[in-house]
């Protein structure tokens, strides 16, 4: 057992994380922190590397998939307005790690600034999204972050500049353990246009993802950008595959369905049964685009 006597109000001892990821399976955490300011993250940071207790960061739970077993961890979940701030600064937008995508781009699009609306129907939260450099075929989020402020691995507060930064396809150079919040710089825009795109973007994404089930963002990473991850899933006829409660959707083959009854398991088997006939037809070895805990 480690001690968190000293953080009682804030940390919670076996709490059940199915409810905070979108696919709403898995076990539980050894402990869930919600840290209400900057001061409590880096104190519980801290108390882990004391204690050699490994921690995870749990903000929207999009791209992550618990095992059965749950996570023999502290997770701290980043959901306070402590990390979930937005302020707007004529063409700059900062965001804390917290925010949803969704809310972020709204923002921005009420402020007549445009760039982030390509990012329309992602899930997930800008801490995420900035490490994994989330984006679509119009691009992704790397191209507006002028500036990155995270936690190192000395549980110090560094601002990392643009000229800091690199972002490539479905990742970025961030390896330190904390994103707190990115600055982005867009375009003024008129800002129904803007809203304009962000309704011809959803239409689409609507259209082609299974909303409304029990399911994360993309398994997979795409091995290119010119070779599309759902395509060779599809195309080596894995759409409506299944094993036990988790199914290959069959309206976007890069979506894994939890039906009622799947366990991560399930969800494991058919990730392993997808990458092995990819690999087997298409000499592609797919690389994971979700987190497993």
């Amino acid at each position: 057992m480690h001690s968190f006597d000293d953080f009682r109000a804030i940390v919670k001892t076996g709490e059940p994380l199915a409810p905070h990821v979108w696919f709403r399976l898995g076990g539980p955490a050894a402990y869930l922190a919600r840290p209400q300011t900057r001061e409590q993250l880096l104190g519980l940071l801290q108390r882990c590397r004391a204690e050699g207790l490994p921690f995870k960061i749990l903000s929207g739970g999009s791209n992550i998939l618990v095992r059965d077993e749950g996570a023999n961890a502290l997770v701290i979940h980043l959901e306070s307005p402590a990390f979930s701030e937005i302020n707007v600064d004529e063409r700059r937008i900062e965001a804390g790690a917290a925010v949803p995508l969704t809310s972020l781009i709204s923002h921005s699009a009420r402020a007549g600034l445009g760039g982030l609306e390509i990012l329309t129907g992602i899930p997930g939260t800008v801490g995420g999204a900035v490490r994994g450099n989330a984006g679509g075929r119009q691009g992704a989020i790397g191209q507006f972050v002028r500036r990155a402020t995270v936690i190192d691995s000395h549980d110090e507060i560094q601002v990392l500049e643009r000229d800091d930064l690199s972002f490539d396809h479905r990742e970025s150079n961030i390896d330190e353990p904390v994103i707190l919040s990115a600055e982005f710089e867009l375009e003024n825009e008129d800002p129904e246009a803007v809203v304009r795109r962000m309704r011809r973007i959803w239409i689409v994404k609507k259209e082609n993802q299974p909303y409304g089930h029990q399911s994360s963002g993309c398994i997979f990473k795409n091995p290119t950008p010119d070779v599309s991850a759902g395509a060779l899933i599809d195309q080596a006829g894995l759409k409506g595959a299944r094993h036990g409660g988790a199914e290959v959707s069959d309206r976007h083959a890069n979506f894994i369905v939890a039906q009622p009854g799947a366990t991560a398991s399930d969800v494991l088997n058919l990730i392993d049964q997808i990458r092995q006939r990819v690999w087997q037809q298409f000499g592609y070895e797919l690389e994971l685009q979700i987190q497993i805990w």
